[in-house]
Order: structure tokens, then C-alpha cells, then sequence
């Protein structure tokens, strides 16, 4: 055999990658959504805006969202004024407090999973972060380093303004380093706030609103690992396969701009509709090799980019209600975390599957679906197999 195959052949781990352990991070801050129309409007300086607040509640109350996490607090606002006008020049304002508390953050949720996994910070060869927000030289992926405090060898992979479906994209990106590089521990960590995306209501721009309705702050992290050494390390779900594609027609469908005023979110309306109408396909293609056709056979962690998106993709695929739970509850008590959301139903899942006394993390099943659905409009898609608790 050429020895440039067996070096290569070497450096290949042997078995699947495997998520080892999991963590989650909030603010301390929590909104509850039956009075944040009250609280917005008021720190906008926009209550007289009472057709617009009534609108805004009637939002609240049907997005199924009982409280979120968000970085700001009224404290800051009232010191940042500009952070409330619906378009004033605050990207600076913005970008300082992104970029000091995303790494932050993140840092809390992989201490979290460190600590679960259990191995010293050593072992950690790879670091892959992903952030809508706080564009920056060094990245979020260095200061996450120096507060973790890991070698300065660690490989590092900084993802910037993917939005929602970056929670799958970094688990595709975790496997191929994980498999191809032996001995490979990789951190994953999703951060994200919300604050370059606050800003007061504007009649002309119902999607501004949507977004101050839908979104919450958060982050979680990942261990991703092959060959795990038994005994010591803990499987989870392996990561079986992992895909992306574009929607069809959905150019413009789900946009950000960064400006002056901050991060610009633009969403049209038939969004839910684009990705139920195709999110079939997606599972065609990612479990017809494994010969499953059944979508109610497996476990479900889809992204909850909003209650409607749920709704379509249950509809379409005729799928029982229990099978989004998982994803439903992460709406309700976070609201839509964008890439951290499906890191979070994963770590849901896996608690509630011990607790009901399943054989299995995925509530009893063995196999799963991950989704990721975000700008472009992308969908991820992630088979898993559950392991035995």
C-alpha cells in the first residue's frame, strides 16, 4: 500500500460521530410575553401608538411564546436611546455589546457541556461558533478560547450571519472534522442576542414586529466526538448524515442587512407555507438510503422559527402532535433562539426521554430528523440515531 494512503488512512477515525454532551445558556434577564407589548411600547417611547400596541398584543398572545431571554434590560435602554428608535444610526452601540456578550455567553453554555462531558479542557482539538451578530476581528471563536481557556492550538471555525439553520449547519461541520481527524474532540457553540435586532415599531414594517415577537436570547454548545473511549465519554445521538438545499422560488423569503440603524430583518409572509410545501423532499432524500419512509417512526427536532412553521410542517406531513413537542415547548419558554433553538430541543428531548423512561434518547425511537430552517430560504437537515440511556 502507498504510504500516502496509510498516513491518510490513520488519521481517519474509526466509528460515526457521536454528540457526547450537551449545554445551555441564557441572560438572567426573562420577559413575559403577556405583558411585553406593554414593556416595549413603553421603552420605545410609543404608547401613543395604540392601534400599533393592540396589534402588537394580538401578536404576542398568538406566537404561543410564554417568556424569553433578552440580553436588555430597560436600564440600558434608557442609557442607549438610540437602540429604540426604529431606524437611528446605533450600529456602533450595538456591535460593543454584541461583541462582549456573545463569547460570554456561549462561554457559559460549553463550561455547561464540559463539565458534563467530563474530560479535561486539554482534549479539545476543535472549536466551531457560530454567531448571527458581532462581526468582529478577533472573532467570538478567540475570545470563546480565552475565556474557556483552551490551548492555543485549538482549530478554530468562525461561522458569521448564517441565522436559524446555522444550529444544524455546525453539526455538519462537527461530523467531518470529528471523522476525519482521529482522536478529534470538537466544541460546538451557537451564541446569540438579539440586541443589533431591537428597535421600535413602525406602522410600514409588520416584520420588524414579528421579529420583536419572535425572538429570544441564547446559547448552547456540543461535544462531537468519534471512537468515544467507552466507560468515560457517554453517547448521545450519532450524527448519521447531514445535507442542505435551497427552497425553491424562495429568493428574499428570509433576509438581514447589517446598517447603520443595526441588523435589519426582513421576512415575508408565505415563509411558513415555502418550507412546508418542500420540506418533504429534504426527508426523502436523507432517509430513503436508510429505507424509512415513515415520518411519525422518527424522533423530531425541528427549528422553531415560529408557531406557523410548526403548524406547516405537522400539516404536510401529517405528522401526530406529540411528534414536535419537543420543539414546541423550546418555543414557548424561549421564543425562536435562531441557531442555538435546535441545541436546545436536543438537550430537551434527552432529559424528557429519561424522565418518561424511554429506552432511548429519542423519546424511545431510534431514529431522528434535526432541521434547521433560515435565510435563503436553507433548510439543514440532520439524520441522528438515538443512543440507550
Amino acid at each position: 500500500m502507498d504510504s500516502t494512503v496509510e498516513f491518510r488512512e490513520a488519521q481517519r477515525a474509526k466509528g460515526p460521530a457521536t454528540i457526547m454532551a450537551i449545554g445551555t445558556a441564557t441572560p438572567p434577564n426573562c420577559v413575559i410575553q403577556s405583558t411585553y407589548a406593554d414593556f416595549y411600547f413603553r421603552v420605545t417611547n410609543c404608547e401613543h401608538k395604540t392601534e400599533l400596541k393592540e396589534k402588537f398584543k394580538r401578536m404576542c398572545d398568538n406566537s404561543k411564546i410564554k417568556k424569553r431571554y433578552i440580553h436588555l434590560t430597560e436600564e440600558i435602554l434608557k442609557e442607549k436611546p438610540n437602540l429604540c428608535a426604529h431606524m437611528a444610526p446605533s450600529l456602533d452601540e450595538r456591535q460593543d455589546i454584541a461583541i462582549a456578550e456573545i463569547p460570554k455567553l456561549g462561554a457559559k453554555a460549553a463550561t455547561q457541556a464540559i463539565n458534563e462531558w467530563g474530560q479535561p479542557k486539554s482534549m479539545i482539538t476543535h472549536v466551531v461558533f457560530s454567531s448571527v451578530y458581532g462581526v468582529d476581528m478577533p472573532g467570538a471563536d478567540y475570545q470563546l478560547t480565552k475565556l474557556l481557556g483552551l490551548s492555543p492550538s485549538v482549530k478554530r471555525v468562525m461561522l458569521y450571519q448564517q441565522g436559524c439553520f446555522a444550529g444544524a449547519s455546525v453539526l455538519r461541520l462537527a461530523k467531518d472534522l470529528a471523522e476525519n481527524n482521529k482522536g478529534a474532540r470538537v466544541l460546538v457553540v451557537c451564541s446569540e442576542i438579539t440586541t443589533p435586532n431591537f428597535r421600535g415599531p413602525d406602522e410600514a414594517h409588520v416584520d420588524n414586529l414579528v421579529s420583536q415577537v419572535l425572538f429570544g436570547d441564547g446559547a448552547a454548545a456540543v461535544i462531537v466526538g468519534s471512537d468515544t473511549i467507552p466507560d468515560v465519554e457517554k453517547e448521545l445521538f450519532e450524527i448519521v448524515s447531514a445535507s442542505q438545499t435551497i427552497v425553491p422560488d424562495s429568493d428574499g423569503a428570509i433576509k438581514g442587512h447589517i446598517r447603520q440603524a443595526g441588523f435589519i430583518t426582513r421576512l415575508r409572509r408565505d415563509v411558513p407555507e415555502l418550507i412546508g410545501k418542500h420540506i418533504e423532499r429534504s426527508l426523502v432524500e436523507a432517509f430513503q438510503p436508510l429505507g424509512i419512509s415513515d415520518w411519525n417512526s422518527l424522533f423530531w427536532i425541528a427549528h422553531p422559527g415560529g408557531r406557523a412553521i410548526l403548524d406547516q410542517v405537522e400539516e404536510k406531513l401529517s405528522l401526530r402532535p406529540e411528534k414536535l413537542r419537543a420543539s414546541r415547548h423550546v418555543l414557548a419558554e424561549y421564543g425562536n433562539l435562531s441557531s442555538p433553538s435546535v441545541l436546545f430541543i436536543l438537550n430537551e428531548m434527552r432529559h424528557s426521554s429519561v424522565t418518561q423512561g424511554a429506552v432511548t434518547t429519542g423519546e424511545g425511537l431510534e431514529w431522528g430528523v434535526l432541521l434547521g430552517f433560515g435565510p435563503g430560504v436553507t433548510v439543514d437537515t440532520v439524520v441522528l440515531h438515538s443512543a440507550s440511556i
